[in-house]
């Protein structure tokens, strides 16, 4: 049987990507689809304990961002290795809410550290470990704020959320440079309808399944 995919979601704060994680996680499960789903930061209880420091306590409010790189980085490393990997040898389909794209936009672009650093140090904490596709979803800076704007608000801050417009506006044209670097990427219009996503979400996901055993062509979702 063909290897199941490896597929993240990327973009900017309010982009709407977790949703569409969600939606696309439902419907391959309603196909029978073996997955695991995880996150970045997090996904690991090593990760999960970064997430918490990286987004969540007050007290690294002043974080270099290199440190930052470097923490985001060992709970990618230690997802990899104890999540990603064994559960595609395992013949898992993988699906992943940010991956080391985010990294290589947050830190290397928004953040002005070294895009040659970033890139070593991605490819070190993955391996050989590529996704197959990646769905970037696209969204202007007054919308993704907007949405932001409202969530249900934790008790403590998320430390991301917190930066000013213009890191946003970095943030959102590096990924739509970054989607036009390799075939993988799917550059997707998010100021829509969560089911008109979700439908362009599943176009395009539906050939990595389509030649699977006794796997006939899903219809879209609905």
């Amino acid at each position: 049987m063909p290897q199941l995919p490896f597929i993240t979601f990327e973009g900017s704060e309010g982009c709407g990507k977790s949703t569409q994680v969600q939606r696309l996680v439902a419907h391959l499960e309603s196909l029978g689809v073996p997955i695991v789903v995880t996150r970045e930061p997090g996904g690991t209880f090593i990760g999960e304990q970064i997430r918490q420091l990286l987004q969540y306590t007050p007290e690294a409010g002043n974080m270099a961002p290199e440190a930052e790189l470097l923490l985001f980085e060992a709970s990618r490393a230690q997802l990899v290795r104890e999540v990603i990997e064994p559960a595609r040898r395992e013949g898992r389909c993988v699906i992943s809410d940010r991956f080391y794209d985010s990294t290589t936009v947050y830190q290397g672009v928004a953040r002005r550290l070294e895009v040659d650093i970033v890139g070593h140090l991605n490819r070190f904490a993955v391996g050989a470990c590529v996704p197959d596709l990646t769905f970037v979803l696209d969204i202007d800076v007054e919308t993704a704020r907007a949405r932001m704007l409202r969530r249900v608000r934790p008790a403590v801050p998320d430390r991301m959320e917190q930066e000013p417009l213009p890191f946003y506006e970095k943030v959102c044209q590096a990924y739509r440079a970054l989607a036009a670097t390799e075939a993988r990427f799917r550059l997707l219009k998010a100021a829509r309808s969560i089911e008109e996503i979700a439908r362009d979400v599943w176009e395009q996901a539906a050939p990595f399944f389509e030649k699977l055993e006794n796997t006939a062509r899903p219809s879209p979702v609905a």
